[in-house]
């Protein structure tokens, strides 16, 4: 396996997200970013949505598809990527189009871009150092394991589509499983 080859990359209102305990974190939430590419993930995390903390939406970590490996929010701040769990997780987003750029159209939701293998290299070095480092981290989901929420498609209202799908059927569950100390959660429903 190689090496973690990390380079920071903050985005600008990194230092306004809430300040967490690092030993609070026990949740890695694994994410596609269903964009093109890491330059249009950048414009999207570098987005303000919330006006009171100058904030956005992001994860913590982006792994493009060669494999690099970029920290856009650091540990200690509490970024915005999954709905209830953002105290207590780590957010890593993979490069991959997914559903872009019909997200919620019901005649667009097969996601059919494959991972590269430089980037689950890259994620299971990454999940590795984590655990290394944050010995409360103990558990790994998918975006779509935590926010199960359907919506009404864009092309039809009568139609419910998933809100999140990542990262998707393509994830390569079992490899990563097998070569990291985490756990996969899966809540209950209800």
């Amino acid at each position: 396996m190689p090496p973690l080859n990390l380079t920071p990359a903050p985005l600008p209102y990194e230092t306004r997200l809430q300040a967490r305990d690092p030993a609070s974190i026990d949740l890695v939430v694994i994410h596609c970013t269903e964009l093109p590419d890491l330059a249009t993930a950048r414009e999207y995390g570098e987005r303000v949505l919330y006006a009171e903390s100058g904030t956005g939406n992001s994860g913590h970590y982006y792994i493009d598809r060669d494999g690099s490996v970029l920290r856009y929010i650091g540990e200690e701040r509490i970024a915005h990527h999954v709905r209830g769990y953002n105290p207590r997780s780590i957010g890593i987003e993979l490069v991959n189009t997914g559903r872009y750029p019909h997200w919620l159209d019901s005649r667009h939701q097969a996601m059919n871009e494959d991972y590269t293998a430089a980037q689950i290299d890259a994620l299971i070095a990454l999940l590795n150092d984590l655990a290394r480092r944050l010995p409360s981290l103990r558990l790994i989901a998918g975006h779509e394991d935590l926010d199960t929420t359907q919506v009404e498609a864009d092309d039809d209202p009568g139609v419910l589509v998933q809100r999140k799908l990542d990262p998707g059927p393509w994830f390569p569950w079992a490899r990563v499983l097998a070569a990291c100390p985490l756990e996969r959660m899966r809540p209950q429903a209800g």
